[in-house]
């Protein structure tokens, strides 16, 4: 079968500990990008652009931060939604304040900002854990955004309310404002989810990942032999914070273009929440799919199913999608705890071992 490992010898530590250390892993993933940065500027449309992949990579990389804390440290947070909103305020208050700086800088100096509020609302994750630690952050949610819709300053006193992405170039190339095209805006956030998560990926591999885990499955045994809860515990808040920042900046910046608070309501939390249990906890790709899982859906039910002879009323198709999210997320509670990418994991195993599934 073309899925096997036979032959394929390893003569150092490096190469048996790589990401992909399969061959034909390395060579679906070179695939996978291949498409991405070539196959589908080539084929997709204003709309497959504006509405499914651009929001599904800023939502991918929200994803993989919350994943980061819940999946791999173990602290449960709420205010994921917040921490984009940080994000998405610092980038407008430095664009704003700082015209000639470049603009992936300010994003990533946006993420830096998120990185510090998620690591002060992270600290009570010392005291109080669980049930008692999604209380703390979900009253991180609702104070930074009334803080955001109540103090002028943040949004430059603007009487709407909202925060507006001003037009910026990169070596001449717009890439935000209203005439950034949206082939440019596509690229921005591939190569900020593909960066993204190959850096997330090698974080969990190392010595950090190892630390944040051990204190996800006995933090006490974790203390014993040496590892810091504090620093453990403010690294994973400040590490997915920054992702969340990021991707809340590429939000506003890349996709809405314009927006107010309740772009980044307790709705936007407990959908990446929903993201991260579909997809699976602990893993980075389950973030991804967690969130093109979540995308597709609103999309199926509403184009794909009247083509088959089913006919669902807008206003019904909300509440069935509601249903569906509801019981899958029941089902995989239940039945698969890691989600879509245990199944995925499952389905390559059965390939290796084929013809002789276990």
């Amino acid at each position: 079968m073309f899925y096997r490992e036979s032959g394929q010898f390893k003569i150092s530590y490096g190469k048996d500990q790589a990401i992909f250390p399969i061959l034909q892993d390395r060579w679906f993933i070179a695939t996978l990008l291949l498409i991405a940065f070539v196959g589908v500027p080539l084929v997709a449309s204003e709309y497959w652009y504006q509405a499914v992949l651009i929001p599904f990579m800023i939502f991918s990389l929200a994803a993989i931060g919350l994943n980061l804390l819940t999946g791999y440290a173990g602290q449960v947070s709420l205010g994921t939604g917040a921490f984009m909103a940080v994000g998405a305020y610092a980038t407008y208050k430095i664009t704003t304040a700082f015209p000639e700086l470049n603009i992936f800088i300010a994003f990533i100096v946006s993420g830096m900002f998120a990185a510090t509020v998620g690591m002060v609302f992270g600290a009570p994750s010392l005291r109080i854990k669980g049930f008692y630690l999604a209380v703390a952050t979900l009253a991180a949610q609702f104070f930074i955004l009334w803080l955001f819709n109540k103090v002028g300053w943040f949004f430059n006193y603007s009487p709407s309310g909202t925060i507006t992405a001003p037009p910026r170039d990169f070596f001449g190339i717009i890439v935000t404002g209203p005439q950034a095209t949206s082939m440019t805006r596509y690229f921005i956030v591939l190569s900020f989810l593909t960066v993204g998560a190959l850096i997330a990926k090698n974080i969990v591999r190392g010595r950090i990942g190892r630390s944040w885990m051990a204190i996800r499955d006995m933090d006490i045994a974790a203390e014993i032999i040496g590892i810091d809860p504090l620093k453990t515990k403010l690294l994973a808040f400040g590490i997915s914070s920054f992702y969340c920042g990021v991707a809340g900046a590429l939000m506003i910046f890349i996709w809405l273009g314009s927006a107010d608070t309740e772009a980044f309501d307790i709705n936007l939390s407990f959908q990446i929440l929903f993201m991260i249990i579909i997809g699976g906890l602990g893993s980075i790709m389950g973030s991804i799919m967690g969130a093109a899982f979540i995308i597709l859906l609103p999309i199926f039910l509403t184009n794909v199913l009247p083509l088959i002879g089913i006919q669902i009323p807008i206003d019904v198709s909300k509440h069935v999608e509601e249903i569906v999210f509801g019981a899958l997320i029941i089902f995989f509670l239940i039945v698969e705890p890691h989600g879509l990418a245990r199944l995925w994991s499952i389905a390559k195993e059965k390939l290796r071992t084929w013809p002789f599934p276990y």
